[in-house]
């Protein structure tokens, strides 16, 4: 249960700090979107149309070279006894259809960048919450016991640390294939509920009725991961452990699991909530640089629609652009409510405000 002075403290830093609130509007709109992104994506993200491949979002125009016959009168002009042609500049204006263009194969970014949210949310927050599971079990622990314990435990750690988390994970991939990807049924689209809404709307129905879950993704960057909250919650329960509550409770006889659940977990959960909040950032980036290199069974993916824009970056920067500025516009909003979350939880750190 959070306290009245937790919450207080929360108001008082969200009242001096502007940017949290941009952050907490930008988490809320994403968490929205990815939620009800059958009712709100413009179209199928799967769906290919060649003759609308590589248009521009709206206020943008792609000018492309083409070959056309000379015409005089609106007749063609023969030379020679062949067709006389003329390099034309052709322009090709955005639709309403596409506000964010298509790719290379005529489908719509939009919907794609919608439904790719709900992969990188997924991967963040399950992976997070996966990180935190393990990494908060291991340092209470080695805190509490110290001694040998600790040691083990935290080099262990320090082990993980040795590697550059980027290989750690694509060994990890190697080793666990994708015998962990589940399929998720999208409730919006089997009750039906998504068909009556977008015929109502006149948009496209027929939406995907699972989304990929790439369970090995999940799994590989909390192992990666779990590093950061055993060294947080090893410090808290080094400093909790000589409290006098936790005395006290073990004079009366409590067990060890129990002072660690009732007494020492509940004080140190401040610290170890903050840093979930960045890690959500910081797994959102993995995940798409795994997506980016290959490595993801998802194929409706920020990372990967990046990869796929590669080869268009002279002609349609906005293939790989716009799934590049989703994971930045995340990645910021929540790392500036993870900055919101510090300043006022933590004691330790004076809030700064925002403009």
């Amino acid at each position: 249960m959070v306290s009245p002075r937790t919450v207080r403290s929360l108001k008082r830093g969200l009242n001096r700090n502007a940017l949290a609130k941009v952050g907490i509007v930008v988490v809320v709109v994403v968490l929205l979107v990815a939620l009800f992104a059958p009712l709100v994506a413009p179209d199928k993200p799967g769906t290919q149309n060649l003759e609308e491949a590589r248009l521009p979002p709206l206020g943008f125009t792609k000018a492309t070279v083409q070959e056309v016959p000379v015409q005089e009168n609106g007749s063609v002009v023969f030379e020679d006894g062949e067709i006389l042609t003329e390099n034309r500049t052709v322009y090709e204006n955005a639709t309403i259809a596409h506000p964010l263009g298509t790719d290379g194969n005529g489908r719509d970014i939009l919907s794609r960048l919608i439904y790719g949210a709900r992969v990188s949310l997924l991967v963040g927050f399950f992976g997070t919450a996966l990180a935190m599971l393990v990494g908060v079990s291991v340092g209470l622990v080695a805190g509490y016991y110290r001694g040998k314990v600790d040691d083990v435990l935290m080099r262990s750690a320090d082990v993980m640390l040795a590697f550059p988390s980027i290989v750690l994970a694509i060994a990890l991939i190697g080793v666990l294939g994708d015998s962990l990807e589940q399929s998720l049924p999208d409730p919006f689209v089997q009750s039906g509920l998504s068909e009556a809404w977008r015929s109502a709307l006149g948009l496209p129905t027929g939406m995907p009725e699972s989304t990929v879950l790439p369970g090995t993704i999940i799994v590989v960057v909390a192992l990666v991961n779990w590093v950061w909250f055993a060294r947080v919650a090893r410090g808290e329960a080094l400093s909790l452990r000589e409290q006098s509550y936790v005395k006290a409770a073990r004079a009366l006889g409590a067990s060890d699991a129990k002072i660690l659940a009732r007494h020492v977990l509940p004080n140190a959960i401040t610290p170890i909530l903050v840093l979930g909040t960045i890690q959500i950032a910081a797994i959102i980036l993995l995940e798409s640089a795994l997506s980016f290199l290959g490595f993801s069974s998802a194929n409706v993916s920020w990372g990967f629609d990046i990869a796929l824009g590669r080869q268009y970056q002279s002609t349609a920067w906005w293939i790989a652009a716009m799934p590049g500025l989703a994971i930045v516009i995340t990645v910021v909003g929540l790392n500036l409510v993870g900055d919101w979350l510090r300043d006022a939880l933590d004691p330790g750190i004076e809030g700064e405000g925002g403009v």
